[in-house]
């Protein structure tokens, strides 16, 4: 994880000196949101891809209910067909989990980082791992957005910001996985209706307990992760729109 966390840092780095004519407090909240843009952008192939194979998954179901009526009670056959099927269409089913991947550790390296900034660390060569300098260890682990630190959390100094922010990431959240299942057909199997709403419903709650102890950067990071995702998914689903399903 090494890797990740120097990643971060760097990326960081760089971000704040280019923004540092916004002085010692914004430039490091712009290099967190820049550091989300950054990201994105060199994510957006992925994204594109996997709406693409969303898409082309739509378009084989009439298909594959083909098959399983062809398979019915033999699950080694349908497998193989249906592998067969994804593979003569250059569909991936995995498509979907790749930009979740890409994203989970850049997300912990994030949170792991800005843990690792802390006023309270005085050994130099604590302030210095990730490639930092005392120096920008020094001005970042100050560095604060509306008075309350970026490494601060709910309860330690940054109660109000933090509020607020936890706020914004529960709603964005829950617009983002509004917007995601409005990216896919009509649910029809009630089973799948019910793992989508507790998904649409659990995860922003799940946030809004866990987002206590977020550091302020990071809540920072998520909620213009959401902001950003929203844009995003609304011009995907012009590009892309959702395909009725034919029946008949």
């Amino acid at each position: 994880m090494s890797i990740i966390y120097n990643f971060i840092s760097e990326l960081i780095q760089i971000w704040q000196s280019l923004w540092g004519f916004l002085g010692p407090n914004w430039s490091w909240v712009a290099a967190i949101v820049f550091v989300v843009l950054t990201v994105r952008v060199a994510l957006l192939p992925l994204f594109v891809r996997q709406m693409r194979s969303q898409r082309a998954m739509q378009r084989l179901q009439p298909e594959i209910r083909e098959l399983q009526a062809r398979h019915k009670g033999e699950p080694l056959a349908l497998g193989a067909a249906v592998t067969e099927l994804y593979r003569r269409e250059g569909v991936s089913p995995y498509a979907s989990f790749v930009p979740l991947l890409v994203q989970a550790p850049i997300l912990f390296g994030l949170f792991h980082v800005l843990r690792h900034l802390r006023p309270e660390i005085t050994d130099p060569a604590t302030q210095t791992l990730y490639g930092w300098t005392t120096t920008q260890f020094h001005e970042a682990s100050h560095a604060a957005l509306l008075g309350a630190p970026l490494a601060s959390t709910f309860g330690s100094g940054g109660a109000l910001v933090a509020a607020v922010l936890i706020a914004a990431m529960v709603i964005t959240t829950f617009l983002t996985m509004r917007l995601s299942a409005a990216r896919n057909a009509p649910v029809e199997d009630p089973t799948q209706r019910t793992i989508q709403r507790v998904m649409t419903y659990g995860i922003p709650i799940s946030l809004l307990v866990s987002g206590v102890i977020f550091p302020v950067g990071v809540l920072l990071y998520w909620t213009t992760q959401n902001v950003f995702a929203l844009g995003q998914q609304a011009w995907l689903l012009r590009r892309y729109p959702v395909q009725v399903p034919v029946t008949g």
